[in-house]
């Protein structure tokens, strides 16, 4: 007869020692990949459970996937720090976490002021067997038609607000970061005019364009 599985607890926090950090249920981490090559697997967790003496504290989580492990791939859109939260669920070893992190929504963490290493971002959730996303479209921006990566630097038309690579318009990263004010070619004519009806010299000089970019630390 086979023998009984000993009974399992479920536990409010958990302190894992090697990095001195408590996590709970809800919270994200960093988790060792089988192969070191890898970079970290993102997780959330769901459930922590031990056994009846508190050790052989599993976790019950929920991947992040990252654009490169989707079916499709990275695209050029995808931010270097950007995770989608996936339908795979497993079970994991607590002694395989690396470090907490925090994985921000796209708004909340196009409004960081600074990057950390411990910092991700989600705008979709995916699902690892059909490869699809939710929402299945988002907002895009600029002549090429594409969903905002936090990563480039974007400069914002003032007639009609639309955000716009440097590349896209002929233009340096270096040059963008240098106007003082950008119209678009559908807006230039108009704007153009109304800069000469309602700006004086001297205060064109005082306002910069509004750059769209996130810094890291």
């Amino acid at each position: 007869m086979a023998k009984p599985k000993a009974p399992r607890r479920t536990l409010d926090t958990y302190t894992v020692k090697h990095i001195n950090k408590t996590v709970r249920a809800g919270d994200c981490v960093l988790m060792r990949p089988s192969d070191p090559s890898k970079p970290s697997y993102v997780a959330r967790i769901e459930r922590i459970e031990a056994d009846s003496r508190g050790a052989n504290v599993k976790l019950h989580v929920r991947w992040y996937y990252r654009p490169e492990e989707s079916i499709g791939g990275r695209r050029q859109f995808h931010g270097s720090k950007e995770v989608f939260l996936s339908d795979h669920f497993d079970l994991q070893s607590a002694d395989t976490i690396e470090a907490k992190c925090t994985v921000h929504s796209f708004k909340s963490y196009t409004k960081l002021d600074a990057v950390g290493s411990d910092d991700f971002f989600c705008r979709f959730e995916y699902n690892s067997s059909t490869g699809a996303f939710n929402p299945d479209r988002v907002a895009v921006y600029c002549k090429c038609e594409m969903p905002y990566n936090p990563d480039d630097l974007m400069v914002q038309c003032e007639g009609c607000s639309d955000w716009f690579h440097p590349a896209c318009i002929d233009m340096t990263v270096e040059e963008a970061k240098r106007l003082d004010h950008f119209f678009c070619e559908s807006c230039s004519a108009e704007g153009q005019k109304k800069l000469q009806n309602s700006h004086s010299t001297s205060r064109l000089s005082d306002t910069k364009v509004e750059t769209k970019r996130r810094r890291r630390s």
